[in-house]
């Protein structure tokens, strides 16, 4: 693989998010929402995947808790959702397609790596570690870090301070519309990635991100 230069020039770092961006992993949440609001007596709204985008773990539940009126408190449903998704994440989620050779060009070229995610840390580091790749990456950091989830730039400002990389020579890969605007929001160049999940908005993530593409084999 060579990546391509017009991408890559002057890129010094490269930040990714996790889920639907370098894991196939977005279609487990809508089965384990239904499944938990179900415990509760409670229908999974239409509007619920699009009310939450970008939100950290944190945030999510808490946007949970009061607008379904859950009794339980916020770190017991973060550890509940850990929990349903555990096997998942350990069993049934893999890489996305050409990210394991795209990592190992990025590192040969001595480009920098980091996480910028929603996700929880507990299920970060599970993935990464069961698929093999949490060696090419220098920081690990999840929205529940910085005051603000996405479209705040705060988690990716974070983690270029963990790789010492300038906003500008930092290129963000994204698959939802609210994780491309916080690359942006950074300075920074992005990128967004086709995912299944989200292909009702690829005309709008096209038109916000510096480029796109449906499959990192794009990039060879």
């Amino acid at each position: 693989m060579t990546l391509k230069k017009e991408i890559f020039q002057g890129i010094e770092a490269v930040l990714f998010d996790l889920d639907g961006t370098l894991i196939d992993s977005m279609w487990i949440w809508e089965d384990i929402d239904r499944e938990y609001l179900g415990k509760f007596g409670i229908d999974l709204p239409d509007d619920l995947e699009e009310m939450v985008q970008g939100m950290s773990f944190s945030e999510t539940a808490e946007y949970f808790k009061k607008r379904f009126h859950i009794p339980q408190p916020i770190e017991e449903i973060k550890a509940e959702w850990n929990r349903m998704a555990w096997d998942k994440y350990s069993n049934e989620v893999p890489l996305k397609e050409g990210v394991l050779a795209f990592l190992e060009e990025l590192q040969q070229q001595g480009i920098r790596m980091g996480i910028a995610t929603s996700n929880s840390k507990e299920l970060v580091e599970l993935v990464i570690s069961k698929l093999g790749v949490k060696e090419y990456f220098h920081s690990i950091r999840t929205s529940c870090e910085v005051a603000k989830g996405k479209p705040s730039p705060d988690i990716y400002e974070l983690v270029a301070r963990d790789l010492g990389a300038a906003a500008e020579n930092c290129l963000v890969f994204e698959d939802i519309i609210q994780g491309i605007q916080a690359g942006k929001n950074a300075g920074m160049r992005v990128c967004g990635v086709y995912d299944k999940n989200s292909e009702r908005d690829a005309v709008r993530k096209r038109e916000e991100a510096d480029y796109y593409i449906n499959s990192y084999l794009e990039l060879a």
